[in-house]
């Protein structure tokens, strides 16, 4: 209506005011219903075309949408293992920091396994504590054996002695027997040392790594019984919580709640424009949103960033193939819109429906010497026009309240 009324200024009422002011002609007497099409023909005709192309125009320049939310992200609160409740630490909608604890499952099972690895930790120590004493007793049984060798040595040593000044004193069978004892002997300490190289390798590898696997089963067990209790990933508020001490959580199934984080929805306004802009939209456009959350309000908004993909095509693989008349409508360019200034979506209610226009900007080609006139004249019209966009969308923002509490029911 108001590009009619912009165009008829230029066409109908220019031929009205010839035929009224220039030809004498009277309204309801030579100009009447009758032969207003006869009389203002070009006027009418001109001013249907004047308004096709200046809608045209400014919608394509400067599109607009009504598919604007204000989308926040819900974090369902589900634990990580199926359990019954046994213990809630908060009630109703109350708003929780992050770390702190929901509600708490069934641990029983979690405790004893965390008990019997923290016994098998003390166990371990204590097997430490017996093989310094096996290292001590290997000690001792080395220096029995050393002093056992050393005796028989020198007993066969003197013995080869004398049978080396007298044949006749020392018989040669009570050598061999010597040199067999200090043989013997030798063993021994062989194997005392040996013995004490277990007991040394025992300490310095088998039980640390026995006790790295046990603490490392303790932390496991620690793991398991604090994931009984479910804890808020991020600051926010806890909604839809109904739940009951013995309960069944299943994560798979059936959450606890939602929790919706702190300060979600109130950073950017999310925008479908129509496919037929996808080459107009553009990350830098300057944007104004009205929500009906916060009435009778323009927001300024800039164009961030624009999803180079249209969801309505996307699929999932299977093993049916897919017909291109699935797609019941076409689906939107999504635009991402963030305030023009800090805190400007503050007072806008996270999950708002609201109104948007991108405003097309051609400051920077202007600039370019090599453009004619003509070119010139087009760019500054087609930045001209979205003027008239801009006061479409006040006079949504102002009558948005009324048709929402008056012809759409919603008091």
């Amino acid at each position: 209506m108001l590009e009619l009324i912009l165009c008829s200024m230029l066409t109908i009422l220019p031929d009205y005011a010839y035929r009224r002011l220039v030809q004498g002609k009277r309204l309801g007497k030579e100009i009447n219903l009758f032969s207003v099409w006869f009389e203002l023909r070009w006027g009418l005709v001109g001013c249907l075309m004047l308004t096709v192309a200046l809608i045209t125009t400014v919608f394509y320049n400067h599109p607009a949408t009504t598919n604007v939310t204000a989308y926040f992200r819900t974090v369902p609160i589900v634990p990580e293992a199926n359990g019954r409740v046994a213990e809630i630490f908060v009630t109703g909608s109350n708003r929780i920091g992050q770390g702190e604890p929901i509600f708490r499952l069934d641990n029983s099972r979690q405790q004893a396994e965390a008990e019997t690895a923290r016994r098998k930790v003390a166990e371990i120590d204590a097997q430490f504590a017996m093989a310094q004493a096996d290292l001590a007793a290997a000690d001792g049984q080395i220096v029995q054996a050393q002093g056992a060798y050393d005796q028989a040595l020198d007993e066969l040593r003197t013995k080869q002695e004398l049978n080396r000044r007298n044949a006749d004193i020392v018989a040669r069978r009570e050598i061999e027997k010597l040199q067999t004892l200090v043989d013997t002997r030798q063993g021994g300490v062989d194997a005392a040392q040996a013995a004490k190289k277990a007991v040394e390798t025992r300490l310095s590898t088998l039980l640390p790594a026995q006790k790295a696997s046990a603490e490392a089963a303790l932390a496991q067990a620690d793991v398991e019984l604090s994931k009984t209790v479910i804890r808020a990933g991020v600051s926010g508020r806890v909604e839809q919580f109904a739940l009951q001490v013995g309960d069944i959580v299943n994560p798979f199934m059936r959450a606890a709640g939602v929790l919706i984080p702190e300060g979600r929805g109130r950073r950017s306004l999310y925008a479908g424009f129509g496919q037929v802009e996808a080459q107009v939209v553009r990350p830098g456009m300057v944007a104004e949103a009205a929500c009906i959350s916060m009435p009778w309000t323009i927001i300024p908004m800039v164009v961030t960033d624009v999803q180079d993909y249209i969801a309505a095509g996307q699929f999932r693989g299977g093993e049916q193939l897919i017909d291109a008349q699935q797609v019941a409508k076409p689906g939107t360019v999504l635009a991402r819109l963030e305030p023009l200034y800090e805190d400007g979506l503050r007072d806008v209610t996270p999950g708002s429906s609201c109104v948007a226009n991108a405003y097309t900007n051609h400051h920077e080609e202007l600039k370019d010497p090599k453009l004619s006139s003509m070119q010139r004249f087009a760019l500054h019209g087609v930045d001209a026009v979205g003027l008239v966009h801009a006061l479409l969308l006040r006079i949504q923002a102002l009558i948005l309240p009324i048709k929402s509490l008056i012809f759409s029911g919603g008091h």
